[in-house]
């Protein structure tokens, strides 16, 4: 299908290196220093992705690709909306305001470029946070599904400062379902376990404790104590099973489906 097909008409946009730009930011306007090392390592989207699998401080329980394989048909149209530059799946088309390699669609998401009621799958995984308004973004991805459409959200809960190029919201179990309140509920489940909530707020602690209000010593100690740490985040294989997890969980998934009757 073509993308422009899906556009509304009523949105203006130009071609640019392949992509369908309608809004963007550029790298040059963001101003926190780790962020800015994160969004140059971005454009490797390989090295980055491996990184952020491996060293990164949340455990990584591969619910997104199990979701993939029962939502993603031949013939279905899907959005990653605040992808950055990483590719889920062939599939699926990815939507951010950085023109990242990887992004076919330049654009804010709180305010969709998309007709009402034409998209089957939507992914915004860590995206949320970063957003003024998560709840208009939920409410924007409710327009632009189809009836019956799936809505794949990941949102932070216990999780450390992370400029994107901004951070805002963490939301609890209940708070990730209110958010939500329109679509019909499948699965709410946690994202990292509460060793990966532990692990980055530690990281964090031992950088501002042993950087005597350096900016530039925080981040190189924030860089070495994660990079020495990170395999503590595995042993939330076992924790994320807890049924109490929940309480500092590092995040939560909530996997919904668009009312048939719409």
């Amino acid at each position: 299908m073509q993308l422009e097909t899906l556009f509304k008409e009523n949105m203006p946009y130009v071609k640019e290196n392949k992509k369908y730009v309608f809004e963007k930011i550029e790298f040059e306007e963001i101003e926190d220093g780790l962020d800015k090392f994160k969004s140059k390592l971005k454009k490797y989207a390989n090295i980055y992705n491996l990184l952020i699998k491996i060293i990164s401080p949340v455990f990584d329980n591969w619910s997104v690709e199990s979701f993939m394989k029962s939502s993603l048909k031949e013939d279905t149209v899907s959005l990653n909306i605040g992808s950055g530059n990483s590719r889920i799946s062939d599939k699926v088309y990815n939507v951010d305001i950085f023109a990242y390699d990887n992004v076919d669609v330049v654009s804010d998401i709180e305010n969709l470029p998309f007709k009402d009621s034409s998209i089957d799958v939507i992914f915004n995984i860590a995206v949320l946070e970063h957003v003024h308004n998560p709840q208009k973004v939920v409410d924007e991805i409710y327009r632009v599904l189809k009836p019956e459409g799936l809505v794949y959200t990941a949102f932070p809960f216990i999780q450390a400062f992370h400029a994107s190029p901004y951070d805002f919201t963490r939301v609890t179990e209940e708070g990730i379902k209110i958010l939500h309140k329109d679509f019909k509920e499948i699965e709410v489940m946690p994202f990292g376990g509460p060793t990966s909530g532990m692990l980055w707020v530690f990281q964090e602690w031992i950088a501002i404790l042993l950087s005597f209000g350096s900016k530039r010593l925080h981040m190189l100690i924030y860089l070495i104590v994660m990079t020495l740490t990170f395999p503590i985040k595995f042993l939330d294989f076992f924790l994320i099973k807890h049924p109490m997890a929940k309480n500092i969980a590092s995040g939560f998934i909530f996997i919904g489906k668009k009312n048939d009757s719409v």
